[in-house]
């Protein structure tokens, strides 16, 4: 048999034309394109899922907090304040010196505070600052009274993060608990504060508060934002001052429509965001957009049933639709603010108007959304 005749074969390399490779960058950028919102989209939803979390962690807190203090809400001004129609000054003279708002203790050994001076029964302390601070104690400043804060709708339903509430938290102001991860205006000024020792840190320039607030009008005694008559037609205010009992805090069993009414929400703007973080109706360009600045706003809320959920302010609006003009609104118009309510007027958008978890008619007795059944 003849022998195989064997030889080199070179093997053939031939390259890709340039339209072959256009198309192969062609295929990547579709496929990078159809990723990137569901990346974006499972990010959001990581984001949504842990401020939720965060919502879980403060309705144990407030739990506690309940059980510890007969079922009640949470509030810092004490519950006989409505006795010298909400007084600061009247109530050091007469009645007690209240226990100061605290925030906690830094690393140097200084206890932080909004203080209310060392004057009447609070002499004794020598504690510095004055009535002004008042405002930080009471659930909601109106701008009514005679310790008015220039009616800057601040208060205590603001700031979970004071040492009466976050010692059943994770005992410090700065808690991660505290702020949304969405809440990135906020969050860049205090996330160094977060591994910090202390109960409280401030460098003389970034102070935050927490991204989740109370409802206030739940804080106050149900008659300050009860209806007035058998239906509501636009009222459901009392000034808390004029009443004995404004400023006690209601038990949570008082809730009437407990999977209706939320406890805390997410105070921000931050599910279905503008383009633009900072809200520039405010001066300062510092203020970011709240809850209710927008129509697609659905801010991650807590009702007093436990449940979490997200609330449109759309659906909040259309619930005001559905119980008007019969028993007028889910949210006080005849409040100081007026008819547009908690900063309407800076809103983003046109469409938007509501006010509802902050200034809910009968408080704590009243709904902020409406069930299947109305």
């Amino acid at each position: 048999m003849p022998e195989a005749a064997l030889r080199p074969v070179r093997a053939s390399h031939r390259a890709f034309t340039i339209v072959e490779l256009l198309v192969v960058v062609s295929i990547i950028a579709l496929l990078v394109a159809l990723l990137l919102p569901a990346v974006a989209k499972g990010r959001d939803k990581a984001l949504i899922s842990q401020s939720v979390s965060n919502l879980k962690n403060l309705a144990s807190s407030n739990e506690i907090y309940a059980g510890d203090w007969n079922d009640r809400q949470f509030t810092p001004v004490p519950d006989d304040a409505g006795m010298v129609n909400g007084n600061c000054d009247l109530y050091k003279a007469q009645i007690a010196c209240p226990p100061q708002q605290l925030l906690g203790w830094d690393v140097n050994g200084a206890m932080w505070g909004y203080f209310l001076g060392a004057s009447g029964k609070c002499a004794q302390f020598g504690w510095p600052e004055a009535c002004y601070n008042w405002i930080i104690y009471i659930p909601m400043d109106f701008g009514t009274g005679p310790n008015p804060g220039g009616g800057n709708s601040y208060g205590s339903f603001r700031m979970p993060g004071v040492k009466a509430f976050s010692a059943y938290v994770g005992k410090r102001f700065y808690d991660p608990t505290f702020y949304a991860p969405k809440d990135v205006l906020p969050i860049s000024n205090v996330t160094k504060y977060f591994t910090s020792a202390a109960e409280f840190s401030y460098d003389g320039t970034n102070y935050e508060d927490s991204s989740y607030c109370w409802s206030p009008a739940a804080m106050f005694d149900p008659k300050v934002f009860g209806r007035n008559g058998s239906t509501l037609n636009g009222q459901g205010y009392t000034d808390p001052n004029t009443l004995k009992t404004g400023y006690k805090s209601p038990p949570v069993s008082r809730a009437k429509y407990p999977t209706l009414k939320t406890r805390m929400i997410e105070h921000n703007w931050l599910q279905n965001t503008p383009d633009t973080p900072v809200n520039p109706n405010f001066a300062g360009g510092k203020t970011p957009w709240m809850f209710n600045h927008g129509y697609n706003s659905a801010p991650a809320c807590l009702f007093f049933d436990g449940h979490i959920e997200l609330v449109g302010c759309q659906r909040s609006m259309q619930a005001d639709q559905r119980v008007a003009p019969a028993n007028g609104s889910v949210w006080s118009k005849n409040t100081p603010f007026g008819s547009n309510g908690y900063y309407g007027g800076q809103s983003y958008d046109f469409l938007v108007s509501t006010s509802f978890h902050i200034l809910t008619t009968d408080g704590i007795e009243g709904r902020d959304v409406l069930g299947a059944e109305g």
